[in-house]
């Protein structure tokens, strides 16, 4: 079984100490290290092997979500983040900045344990993709991070994707209700195979499979009409030449 280093960040002895009792008593965790102010933490990072961190968020001098912030802007390869505070309000700064969970104060080792699983599938499913045996690399599924949990997600029940401020939304051919990600739609674009996924507009990310009619403007999917922009125009036309 593969190990997660972790560090713990508190300003508040009583919650440190419990977090570091959790950890140690996960066998799939190890108390790399403990502190007591995030710009200690920030200090020792950059010399320490660190996978999860559990994060306070009210904290002196440096935030949590500062910290998180700085964290996230130093590259992917940092160290994933738990955050742990009484303040539930908190809870979607945590999710912008890529938070992996959010345990709310106080919570039992129960609780603990659920958000720790969280955090070891999803450092396991990176380091098989660095391998290049990463599930999203199959052909027929990836996953996609839906609040605090990684959601796998088969191809063909894509109907369309569509981007919006802040999140992209999913359609489902096997779910009236649409599946909410904080990313963008490049993003998403990106782990999308291109053979099957078409972006035709700055908005939308069509299955091609679905496409049930199309006009020199828009596709046709279920009863949805979909705008195909100038942008996108020329290579919505080369695929439309495969069907002529």
């Amino acid at each position: 079984m593969s190990v997660l280093q972790c560090i713990a960040v508190d300003d508040e002895p009583l919650a440190l100490g419990l977090v570091c009792a959790f950890i140690n008593k996960t066998p799939f965790l190890n108390l790399a290290a403990k502190y007591s102010s995030a710009v200690e933490a920030l200090e020792a990072i950059h010399d320490l092997s660190v996978d999860l961190i559990f994060l306070d968020i009210q904290m002196p001098d440096l935030t949590g979500i500062e910290l998180a912030r700085i964290i996230e802007k130093s590259g992917n390869q940092g160290p994933r983040i738990i955050f742990t505070t009484a303040f539930n309000q908190f809870a979607l700064d945590g999710f912008r900045v890529d938070a992996l969970d959010y345990l709310l104060k106080p919570f039992n080792y129960e609780e603990f344990l659920k958000a720790a699983t969280k955090g070891k599938a999803y450092v396991d499913l990176v380091q098989r993709a660095a391998n290049g045996s990463a599930p999203e690399m199959r052909e027929d599924y990836l996953f996609l991070k839906v609040e605090y949990q990684l959601v796998r997600i088969a191809y063909d029940d894509i109907l369309y994707v569509e981007g919006l401020k802040d999140y992209v939304k999913v359609i489902l051919k096997s779910d009236t209700k649409p599946i909410l990600s904080l990313t963008s739609l490049k993003a998403l674009e990106e782990k999308l195979p291109p053979a099957k996924f078409m972006r035709v507009h700055r908005s939308f990310i069509v299955n091609l499979d679905k496409i049930g009619a199309v006009t020199r403007n828009t596709i046709q999917i279920g009863t949805v009409t979909i705008p195909v922009s100038d942008q996108y125009k020329e290579n919505f036309s080369q695929f439309l030449s495969k069907w002529m």
